[in-house]
């Protein structure tokens, strides 16, 4: 059975204990700089509340700190296709204002994963090229692995409606190999925080 889970935050729109992430969302949206954690029990939520973000912080019990929440300055990227195959396209967003970043499609006989890759490579790149510091979020264990091994390893055959796809396949994995980065891809915890914000929200 889920548990539910305790938000502090330290510094936002609004400060407190709140006790959904939808509630704790919306407390640090747009907040430039704001402070906030999840807490298993609401006691323990509200003690951390109650000493300051600074204390808290400084405790040495707190030094294995863990984020169970999504951090708050990331980009999010996803895919969505009609039929798998089908017509595929993805787009990255900002975490908090879901404003679009990027935005590509449709395209034809692709499938998800495809475009799930597609979307976390142009991701990194834009990161890479406007030379923010940003997590990327992806909800696609698939997709960054073969980021990770910069390899797509999709069983799609290539034919003339997908002919396009293969070609950003293509230049995605010659940018992998060429370019280095640091950005750190993390995996969106979809049980946990609900749809990603890239979501096209078809399901």
């Amino acid at each position: 059975m889920k548990k539910n889970k305790f938000y502090v935050v330290w510094v936002g729109n609004k400060t407190g204990v709140f006790e959904s992430w939808v509630e704790c969302q919306l407390a640090v949206k747009n907040y430039k700089g704001s402070k906030y954690k999840s807490f298993i029990k609401k006691n323990e939520a509200e003690k951390a509340f109650l000493e300051g973000y600074e204390v808290y912080y400084n405790k040495k019990n707190y030094s294995d700190y863990n984020d169970s929440i999504p951090e708050n300055d990331a980009i999010c990227v996803d895919a969505a296709s009609s039929g798998n195959p089908g017509i595929m396209e993805y787009q990255g967003v900002e975490m908090l204002t879901k404003k679009v970043l990027f935005k590509k499609g449709p395209y034809k006989n692709a499938t998800n994963n495809i475009g799930e890759f597609l979307a976390l490579v142009h991701g990194i790149a834009y990161l890479k090229k406007t030379k923010k510091s940003k997590i990327i979020y992806s909800d696609s264990k698939t997709a960054i692995s073969w980021v990770k091994k910069k390899k797509c390893k999709t069983t799609l055959k290539k034919n003339s409606e997908n002919k396009e796809v293969f070609e950003l396949i293509g230049r995605a994995i010659k940018w992998l190999n060429e370019n280095k980065y640091n950005i750190n891809i993390l995996k969106w915890d979809t049980k946990l925080w609900g749809e990603i914000p890239a979501d096209f929200g078809r399901k």
